[in-house]
Order: structure tokens, then C-alpha cells, then sequence
């Protein structure tokens, strides 16, 4: 299998660390999607990644069904329960984080690839409101517990830590780690991991 991704996309990096915590080799090609020459839309119509690759090419994307995917080739720490209640709620843990990251990713853009006299403070504003709400949420539900769900690392973990790490890479300003210590607390946690550490992206 090939995985056709970025090293700063942290939807890239959370199914990286899937398949490295499930113990499961997978290729990375690196690909620029805002590259003029960009040829991911040969494998995702949609011009997005990750994107893998299986052996009789066929593709997966995006990266919470190659997550889902990737939960299945290996019996090695299951990552999201098999179903019911429990399933629902480390999806929904999944697209907390997630909707941080997209609404991270939509401010960053206006705020860069927009000329100034074209941007929007207001979108920019609105976006950041959902980042705020969306750290507050997870710190309650957090709380004083060691992983966002029963006792062990789930897809809830990854999905919350890559939505942190890229608040760190690209909104430093954002002091989430004094404002939530529980949330520091689980980052560091999760930076110790080997999946963690070798899929930090490189500085901005």
C-alpha cells in the first residue's frame, strides 16, 4: 500500500500514526496538493489527501475512512470499538477534532492565500470560534481522565492530538496549553509514543 500525503497535513499524520499503532507498513509519497503540478487528482477527483493506495489500485480517502480502514488490517490495539454506543462516541471525539483542523485550515487560507483588501476578518473570526468552542468541549469531556475514552488509546486520542499538534504548527498564538493543562497534559502523553514523535510535522 502506498499513502500519498504531506508531512504538515494533520489529517496525513493522524492515519499515519493509525498505521503505525496498528503495526501496519505503508509507503508515503509526498505530494504538494497547491502545486501547480500537482497530480492528485489522478488518484482523488477530489484534489485532497491522504490518499492511499492499495496493491490493485484502487484508492481510499478521505482520512476517516482510510482511519476506519486502516482499525482493520491488523489485530493489533484496536483503535475503534466494533460498534454501538461506544463506536458513536469515538467517531464523534474524531469529528471534533476534525472540524478543528477544517476550520484552522479555512482561516489559515483566507489569512494567506487571499490578497488583505480581500479578506474577511469576520470568516477568520468565525472559524476561531469553532476552534474555541471545540478545545472547550474536549477539555470537559476530558476532564481528569488519562484518554479521551475507556482506558486505553483510541482513534479519539489521535484525532484530539493531531488537531493540537497542528494548532501548535500553525496557530502558536492560540495558548490552548495554558488555557486547558488537561489537554497539555494528554499531548505530552501522546508525544512520548514513538507514532507521535515520528510524524511531528517540521517547522512552519
Amino acid at each position: 500500500m502506498k499513502l500519498i500525503g504531506s508531512l504538515t497535513s494533520p489529517y496525513v499524520r493522524k492515519v499515519r500514526i493509525v498505521f503505525s499503532e496498528k503495526k501496519v507498513d505503508v509507503d508515503l509519497e509526498l505530494e504538494n496538493v497547491w502545486a501547480t503540478d500537482t497530480k492528485i487528482a489522478l488518484n482523488n477527483p477530489l484534489g485532497k489527501v491522504p490518499c492511499l493506495l492499495l496493491d490493485d489500485g484502487a484508492a481510499i480517502y478521505d482520512s476517516r475512512v482510510i482511519a476506519e480502514y486502516g482499525d482493520t488490517l491488523s489485530p493489533v490495539a484496536q483503535l475503534i470499538p466494533s460498534g454501538g454506543r461506544e463506536r458513536a462516541t469515538v467517531k464523534t471525539w474524531e469529528a471534533l477534532a476534525d472540524g478543528i483542523m477544517d476550520a484552522g485550515i479555512l482561516a489559515r487560507l483566507e489569512a494567506t492565500w487571499r490578497p488583505a483588501d480581500q479578506q474577511s476578518p469576520a470568516w477568520i473570526d468565525r472559524q476561531m470560534r469553532k476552534i474555541d468552542g471545540a478545545l472547550r468541549q474536549i477539555s470537559s469531556e476530558l476532564g481528569e481522565n488519562t484518554w479521551c475514552h475507556s482506558n486505553q488509546l483510541t482513534l479519539a486520542d489521535i484525532a484530539v492530538g493531531c488537531a493540537l499538534g497542528y494548532l501548535i504548527l500553525r496557530f502558536p498564538a492560540v495558548t490552548w496549553q495554558i488555557q486547558y493543562p488537561n489537554l497539555d497534559r494528554l499531548y505530552q502523553k501522546l508525544m512520548q509514543r514513538p507514532s507521535f514523535s515520528e510524524t511531528a510535522p517540521p517547522a512552519a
